[in-house]
């Protein structure tokens, strides 16, 4: 039997009129980031040729604060801390340029932020200041490493906090991932979570609130459509964006959930067509994982 990674060489190397409607839709749609797009996607049961550069290393930028809130919810679980325990906001938290709407609302610090709270302004509102909060409090990135090495992934790397990357930019190449072991990641999370069921529930439920990207997995799928994702971004440096990314979970119509992650690394496109990208994409994936499970 042919390897993971065999098979991904072998479609990969494949002449574009002998892929897959879907391939070539993403290999088009792909074309308009003039960078690497790499994409990966599970649905259980059902062959999706959506694998493009699945293996390929790509900066994680802000989609690491999924990983990082299970290593979180699983110190909670441990009975290592609760998720209503205060944790101080230090003057040392602090940095300027970066987003941050915890450090907006208190720039002076000082003050007492319920666990829960920071969780849901790190996944949600994908606040640095409240990210890098967290990871003081867990043991630093080695304790989302600790976690993801645990639970079979290997292959995603935590490996700086978001000062560390905001210092210099070349580090956030260092906290990497694999599209397929990210979708793994999000499979994991939805068909036998490493987290309690009220603990699932509720990291999807920050998951899915609108409050960021939702021009990308969200931008093209139908309306009401469920979608628990987590998007990260890089600046852009000389006409390059380094990271345009969002992976998660859409649930389509017959309740079935969609594992996809989709990454566009070194960009040259205008930051405006890199969004279109990932939701052209995600359309594609959706509406031909539709059309199969509807047969």
């Amino acid at each position: 039997m042919r390897s993971l990674p065999t098979l991904l060489l072998i479609a990969f190397a494949l002449p574009f009129s002998a892929q897959t409607p879907l391939h070539q839709q993403i290999v088009a749609i792909a074309a308009g980031a003039k960078g690497r797009v790499s994409v990966a996607c599970s649905l259980p049961g059902v062959a999706l040729d959506c694998y493009f550069h699945a293996d390929a290393h790509v900066p994680m930028q802000s989609v690491f604060k999924f990983p990082l809130a299970i290593a979180v919810l699983q110190q909670v679980e441990a009975g290592k801390m609760s998720l209503d325990q205060p944790v101080r906001f230090l003057p040392s938290d602090r940095y300027p340029g970066t987003h941050s709407p915890l450090q907006d609302a208190h720039p002076d610090a000082n003050v007492d932020v319920p666990l829960r709270e920071l969780l849901h302004l790190s996944v949600s509102f994908s606040d640095n200041v409240a990210t890098d909060i967290l990871l003081r409090l867990i043991g630093g990135p080695a304790a989302v490493q600790q976690s993801l090495n645990g639970l079979g992934f290997p292959q995603l790397h935590v490996r700086d906090s978001e000062a560390s990357m905001h210092d210099n930019e070349r580090r956030q190449y260092r906290n990497d991932a694999t599209p397929i072991a990210m979708a793994g990641l999000l499979r994991r999370v939805a068909d036998r979570s490493p987290l309690t069921p009220e603990h699932t529930a509720l990291l999807e439920q920050w998951m899915q609130e609108p409050t960021a990207s939702p021009k990308r997995i969200r931008g093209e799928l139908p309306p009401g459509t469920i979608v628990a994702h987590k998007s990260g971004s890089s600046g852009t440096e000389k006409g390059m964006t380094a990271a345009t990314n969002d992976v998660g979970l859409i649930t389509l119509p017959d309740g079935r959930r969609l594992a996809i992650a989709i990454f566009i690394t070194d960009a040259h496109a205008d930051t405006a067509a890199l969004e279109p990208v990932i939701a052209g994409i995600a359309r594609a994936v959706y509406d031909t994982a539709v059309a199969k499970t509807s047969r």
